[in-house]
């Protein structure tokens, strides 16, 4: 965070020992800490206070109406400042009320000190999208297989055939693409298609342990084996023995630990800290970092012979910019999957709100669209959503909306969605559309409702799986997506 003054944090809670951690942890990191009991006391100090807040993290101790209505009294109050919840209660319903009433995002205790942070950072980042649920949106993703999968765009695809054709081998897998593309998504299928699928999948986020501990983290440690090493740690590497190990931000794993990950992927035997003996174990890594690991061997931060030991398969996932025409799918799918998890009737996007989606750039890429659907469909009960149930969005793009009716519906740029379940004849001039226009709207609109599924939409559009996909490029889907 690039700031004048440290940031300010309101804490709100009734425990003591546990006010006392969060606000060590909130202090080490930069943050100035003002605390509180209850709410009351909240307001009544941050109005007496010179601490300038940035954020509020308040413990909903039960998951009572009288909890929830804490946070509504909360954000009347102080109306502007991002409300982060935590709870002990691993509740969609509570998350879903508690968002409702004013919170920003919710975090499930135990919280681990790098997802407290993150948060955190996240509510006060001055580049950061606003209105976003991600620690929320992450408790309760699923993981999907191949088939279910959603894109079209060709970069996209050949990524992911290449995926689905090393998926049943042994080789190690280095997937690269920006945060929020869906490595981890990918990661996942792969592991769910490979012969180590009843093994565990172990995610392994390197760039949050401390440099100090991530051996140890990684392969283990014996009791007595350092000061406070009071019980002994198999690690992750032998928890996920007959599996798959996913190490994601492997960029930021610091040289020491570079060395004994190439020497576990050479031999596949870890030697725990203190240990007497090295021990055999059988997994399959997958590997995924946010930026060019090549540029990182070339400017010495990484080891080549790492590098080459990870990047056995290579893969890159482009952004969603780069495949727009996917987003009115992956919206319908995410949608979808949204729906059954807060138990709401079905949700679909009219052509107002796809033509917003679509006029994004989606800097947080797949994250970011399903954080965005996530909190819209949080405060729409099942049914249509518009581009009035996306006002971040619409801010970010108010330049396009009418001055005359804030909550009219955007209209659709020519070769848009159409609305769900038609494809438009004519234009906005009166007359025909041309034939190409059409069928590039036909063609998508099927793309989204059989969930990119190209086999099913060639299919239903009766013409072959080759057809569908020159006709991609030939209309100009491929250059959109």
């Amino acid at each position: 965070m690039r700031r004048d003054t440290p940031p300010g944090l309101l804490l709100i809670d009734a425990e003591p020992a546990q006010a006392g951690l969060v606000s060590a942890l909130a202090q080490r990191a930069g943050w100035r800490v003002l605390r509180a009991a209850d709410v009351a006391e909240a307001v009544e100090r941050s109005d007496r206070s010179s601490i300038r807040l940035d954020a509020a993290l308040i413990d909903l101790w039960s998951p009572d109406e009288a909890s929830v209505r804490s946070v509504a009294r909360l954000r009347k109050s102080l109306p502007e400042l991002p409300i982060i919840v935590v709870t002990a209660q691993d509740s969609v319903d509570l998350a879903v009320r508690a968002v409702r009433a004013g919170a920003h995002d919710v975090l499930v205790k135990p919280i681990a000190r790098h997802r407290l942070l993150a948060a955190l950072d996240h509510v006060v980042a001055a580049d950061g999208p606003a209105g976003e649920l991600r620690p929320l949106v992450e408790k309760w993703s699923e993981a999907l297989d191949f088939a279910e999968i959603v894109g079209s765009a060709p970069p996209f695809r050949r990524a992911l055939d290449v995926a689905m054709r090393a998926a049943a081998t042994p080789a190690t897998i280095l997937i690269e693409g920006e945060s929020g593309v869906g490595k981890e998504l990918l990661a996942q299928a792969i592991h769910r298609a490979s012969a180590r699928q009843a093994g565990p999948l172990i995610t392994v986020n390197c760039a949050a342990i401390p440099a100090n501990l991530i051996e140890s983290e990684l392969f283990g440690h014996e009791r007595g084996a350092f000061t406070g090493a009071f019980e002994r740690r198999p690690g992750l590497f032998a928890n996920a023995d007959g599996g798959t190990i996913f190490l994601d931000e492997i960029g930021d794993l610091p040289g020491d630990a570079q060395a004994k990950l190439l020497r576990v992927l050479q031999s596949g035997e870890i030697r725990p800290i203190g240990a007497a003996h090295p021990r055999q174990v059988s997994v399959r890594v997958i590997a995924a970092t946010n930026r060019r690991l090549s540029d990182d061997v070339a400017r010495g931060r990484f080891r080549e012979d790492l590098f080459y030991r990870l990047a056995v398969v290579p893969l890159t996932l482009p952004p969603l910019r780069d495949r727009i025409g996917d987003v009115a799918p992956l919206a319908a799918h995410l949608l979808d999957r949204i729906a059954r998890q807060l138990g709401l009737p079905s949700l679909a996007v009219d052509a107002s709100a796809v033509a917003l989606l679509e006029a994004h750039d989606w800097p947080g890429n797949v994250r970011q669209l399903h954080n965005v659907l996530f909190r819209a469909a949080i405060f729409r009960d099942g049914g249509t959503l518009t581009a009035s149930d996306f006002p971040q969005l619409r801010a970010a793009h108010a330049g396009p909306q009418p001055a005359a009716n804030d909550d009219a519906p955007v209209p659709a740029p020519a070769g848009s969605a159409p609305p769900a379940g038609s494809v438009a004849l004519f234009g906005a001039d009166g007359h025909v559309r041309p034939i190409d226009e059409i069928e590039a709207d036909l063609i998508r609109m099927a793309i989204g409702h059989y969930r990119g599924r190209m086999t099913e939409v060639a299919r239903r559009l009766r013409i072959g799986r080759s057809t569908l996909y020159r006709k991609l490029g030939e209309l100009g889907i491929e250059q959109a997506g």
